[in-house]
């Protein structure tokens, strides 16, 4: 899979949210419990992320135009954010659904072939997750990495679901289902603002990783013995694509050929140590005052 696109991972999303929707709708249905139920939304709320991110990761591979000069990377951040929201609104689901159960349990049936259903579905959920991680980590995608986040929440949902409904057939307390239901409502509402934040952060123009800027420390650090300078170096990040600009400061008494080749082979090693770089490079003279003004522009 090491070929596939963002666009893929993203259609193999959604198959997985149906087919774990049919299997805990499924074991709602044979159980009555609303824990399941709880389930059951969430990967609901998977499939629509799913097809949302679909879209975001289409627009966002468009090629940069008119209007749009930096690309349209920075969709992808709208769908991890819709994504967040989506969220909290299964939360909300959840636990409204659980609180008429928490003043009135109700007795669970056919739990073996519930728990079953729902064991088979956290297995989708946790494989496909994996993937999503491993790829979105590859492929540089705030939008895999938000969904696969959301799938490992989503398993975990289940696991705690599951739980509760094996405490309810061993003790008899019908109202931990209920319970078990807000705890998952709770543990999801903490996923969702953590995705929401970090949407946020990065339509702020948010900075490159640390990692990220200290290998371009390292590549600028050797120019120093060939007494070149830089500064006013700035990163920004977008989706899947990185944005690096700084000034380049030389002896004046340099040519223009010999300036424009040092930025040249600046920016070529930049870009091979780290993918969907632009870098942006500002020649000035060492010995200019000017050249020691303008730091902060």
């Amino acid at each position: 899979m090491q070929n596939k696109s963002a666009r893929y991972y993203a259609f193999l999303s959604i198959g997985a949210a149906v087919l774990t929707i049919g299997l805990k709708l499924g074991a709602y249905l044979l159980t009555n419990s609303v824990g399941f139920l709880s389930d059951a939304l969430e990967s609901g709320v998977n499939l629509v992320a799913a097809i949302f991110a679909v879209w975001a990761l289409t627009y966002a591979a468009k090629p940069p135009d008119e209007e749009h000069a930096f690309g349209h990377s920075k969709a992808e951040y709208f769908s991890s954010g819709f994504e967040g929201a989506l969220i909290l609104f299964a939360a909300i689901s959840i636990a409204i659904a659980a609180f008429p159960r928490l003043l009135h349990p109700q007795p669970l049936e056919q739990i073996g072939l519930g728990l079953v259903l729902s064991v088979v579905a956290s297995a989708i959920n946790g494989g496909l997750a994996l993937v999503l991680l491993k790829a979105g980590k590859r492929l540089h995608s705030i939008t895999l990495r938000a969904d696969a986040h959301h799938l490992l929440t989503d398993v975990w949902t289940s696991v705690g679901v599951i739980l509760g409904v094996l405490l309810v057939s061993v003790t008899g307390w019908l109202v931990l289902d209920p319970l078990i239901a807000i705890l998952v409502a709770v543990n999801i509402i903490w996923t969702g603002g953590k995705l929401i934040q970090e949407s946020g952060s990065a339509l702020l123009d948010a900075s490159i990783p640390l990692e990220e800027r200290m290998m371009i420390n390292e590549i600028l650090s050797p120019y120093d013995r060939q007494k070149i300078q830089f500064h006013a170096i700035r990163t920004r990040i977008a989706g899947a694509r990185r944005f690096v600009s700084f000034h380049v400061l030389v002896p004046g008494a340099w040519t223009v050929q010999q300036g424009h080749d040092l930025c040249e082979e600046i920016e070529s090693a930049i870009c091979a140590s780290l993918p969907n770089i632009n870098v942006f490079t500002h020649l000035e003279p060492l010995e200019d005052p000017k050249s020691w003004t303008d730091q902060e522009l």
